[in-house]
């Protein structure tokens, strides 16, 4: 067991562990209600990684005040150096990983101020049309195609072809880029990264060696997508077209090669993979719901954007990210000491029920609903929330119109993973 301040906890509280995440969700939803319940957060220690230093643990905030407040205060909770990887990250991985998400202000102001430009007005509106066409098309297929695997034929087709296109990356490359965010965002799924990581016994000598392969396989996914940005930039620094790389590598401020390649690896992980798990899971809540699908198909405009919110509530796609203390501090009678690690716990946060009434129910119709599913307030809330809510809308809107009677079929096949609250698999018809 775990002790912190003399009080013990239970091994199945324990979230560092990866076969935590395989247990059955409702297991893991009462796990973390037990944590709530709890006087003060625990702490925990880290898993062993091969070539990475482990580190001393992490404090986990579940507690939505706790989330909310360390994610305002920026300068006390740091994403540096790391805010996407529990142990600090190497160089030779943040290389790739090391995006904006990765860094405070001011370097974080700056990144963040060029790729806005990705999300003014201006673009979006174009990309409402470039959203329609996309969902008629990925839609149209697949009622052509019948019913099978929702996740592959549709949720995660329109996130990476959006992304792509808006970025200006080819068709013939949509395939190879979402094959390669599955690696990096799940690299504990035997069925994505190839190999059956054996997280049970970290000491043993194949367990480490079967690590390290996964690590190989996240490094080289990460160098084949920066390196694919990385010579769409050189291109469109040559011959400027009226793509997003082109604003983001022309004019006063721009972004370096390297910068490029790392944001093109955020932008599509955490703009694709996120919006396709919200979309899955979607399904399979108004399958599980079926009032709350009548009350929206009943009424589509007039609920979707509650629709939407009570979707990220719900499903929540990420999981956690970290911060690291800057000085010591006390936060909601807790006492943090400098270079302590916290992870913000968003699932949690997103069904406590100090704010949220019947937070297991899904409600879309649920006001207010203060959820963290974007990350909490602060700098670094998504930058990308407002593409996400379009594509949720508007693929919902598709499907309900063109496919009126589309159910999911039996249980979802979940993703491994204590990142992203992933569906890899779920049967529908319709």
């Amino acid at each position: 067991m775990h002790k912190i301040d003399g009080m013990s906890v239970a091994p199945e509280l324990d979230l560092s562990r990866i076969p935590f995440w395989a247990l059955p969700r409702a297991e893991r939803l009462d796990a973390f209600r037990r944590l709530r319940d709890l006087d003060r957060p625990v702490f925990l220690t880290e898993n062993k990684i091969p070539f990475i230093p482990q580190g001393a643990g992490y404090y986990a905030l579940v507690r939505h005040a706790d989330v909310t407040e360390a994610s305002r205060n920026a300068g006390i909770f740091s994403s540096e150096p790391t805010s996407n990887s529990i142990p600090d990250m190497p160089r030779w991985l943040a290389v790739y990983f090391g995006s904006m998400i990765n860094m405070d202000d001011p370097r974080h102001a700056r990144l963040r101020r060029i790729v806005s430009r990705a999300f003014t007005p201006r673009v979006l509106a174009k990309m409402e049309e470039d959203l329609q066409r996309a969902a008629e098309e990925i839609v149209g297929k697949a009622v052509k195609e019948g019913a099978g695997d929702f996740v592959p034929q549709i949720a995660a087709r329109l996130p990476v072809q959006v992304i792509c296109d808006m970025i200006g990356i080819p068709a013939k490359f949509h395939d190879m880029v979402l094959s390669r965010t599955n690696t990096i965002l799940a690299n504990a799924d035997a069925e994505y990264s190839g190999f059956g990581v054996d997280y049970a016994r970290p000491d043993e000598v194949a367990g480490r060696w079967t690590t390290a392969r996964g690590l190989i396989r996240l490094l080289r996914a990460g160098h084949e997508l920066s390196s694919l940005a990385q010579r769409l930039g050189r291109e469109r620094r040559r011959n400027p077209t009226d793509d997003l790389t082109s604003l983001l590598v022309n004019g006063d401020e721009r972004l370096t090669t390297q910068e490029l390649g790392s944001f093109f690896i955020l932008l599509v992980v955490a703009g694709s993979e996120t919006t396709r798990n919200a979309i899955s899971h979607g399904l399979k809540a108004f399958t599980d719901n079926p009032d709350q699908r009548a009350l929206l198909t009943g009424d589509f405009e007039g609920h979707i954007a509650g629709a939407v919110e009570e979707i990220i509530r719900y499903s929540t796609p990420v999981i956690q990210f970290r911060r690291t203390v800057t000085r010591d501090h006390t936060m909601n009678g807790m006492d943090y000491k400098q270079g302590d690690k916290v992870l913000l716990f968003y699932n949690s946060a997103n069904r406590d029920e100090a704010v949220f009434t019947d937070p297991g129910v899904f409600d879309i119709t649920r006001t207010p609903n203060p959820h963290v599913g974007f990350g909490g307030p602060g700098p670094h809330y998504c930058l990308g929330a407002h593409l996400a809510r379009r594509e949720i809308t508007v693929m919902f809107r598709e499907l309900f119109t063109r496919m009126p009677g589309i159910r999911a079929e039996g249980e979802p096949s979940y993703l491994l993973s204590n990142f992203i609250n992933g569906i890899k698999h779920l049967s529908y018809r319709f």
